[in-house]
């Protein structure tokens, strides 16, 4: 067995927040394309990672956990201001001269969310779910992911519900458009 198919869904949240974290250090420190990059995998990585929670956690958490839909509304709340600031950084672009000061203020607050999970939602969650349901939750959010928007959309909703009729034609887009973009970026070296 592979420790994928072993990891739960709680080690493989901490494991993303964790490439978030870094992410975001290394994007304050980046500049000119190096920065471009690191955000646009920021951007797709924070997309299929808040979908994929809001089909697969955050409907476990409200049944299992105690206070478990006081918890996940606040989460939830949470995960919707940040798609719209991810949204507008996404509109705005690296080169814009309120780049950096939002996106500091936006790692804070993807941070301090982060952190939320880690303390309020996830303990409960294994103090709450056999081992087997916590390795069969990671299976699902995998396949979430799988078929998740790599953009935000804000206007999409948060529910469990609106992530699974909406995430799979805006992933279709998303992942249309990801393709294009890297085949021009690919292509533009060539041309020069």
């Amino acid at each position: 067995m592979t420790a994928g198919v072993k990891q739960d869904v709680v080690d493989l949240l901490i494991e993303q927040h964790n490439q978030i974290k870094a992410l975001f250090s290394q994007l304050h420190r980046a500049k000119g394309t190096e920065k471009r990059e690191l955000f646009q995998d920021l951007v797709r990585l924070l997309a299929v990672h808040e979908s994929a929670e809001e089909i697969v956690v955050h409907p476990n958490a409200e049944r299992k956990i105690d206070r478990g839909e006081a918890v996940v509304e606040t989460l939830r709340h949470e995960e919707d201001q940040a798609k719209k600031e991810l949204h507008e950084l996404y509109q705005m672009g690296v080169d814009h001269p309120d780049f950096d000061a939002r996106l500091t203020a936006f790692s804070n607050a993807v941070l301090e969310h982060a952190t939320r999970e880690e303390t309020e939602e996830f303990p409960s969650l294994r103090e709450h779910a056999s081992p087997g349901q916590l390795r069969r939750m990671a299976g699902a959010l995998r396949a979430a992911e799988a078929t998740a928007p790599t953009r935000p959309h804000p206007h999409a909703g948060e529910s469990a519900s609106a992530n699974l009729i909406a995430g799979p034609p805006l992933a279709v887009f998303d992942r249309t458009r990801d393709a294009v973009r890297d085949w021009r970026e690919k292509n533009r070296d060539r041309e020069d």
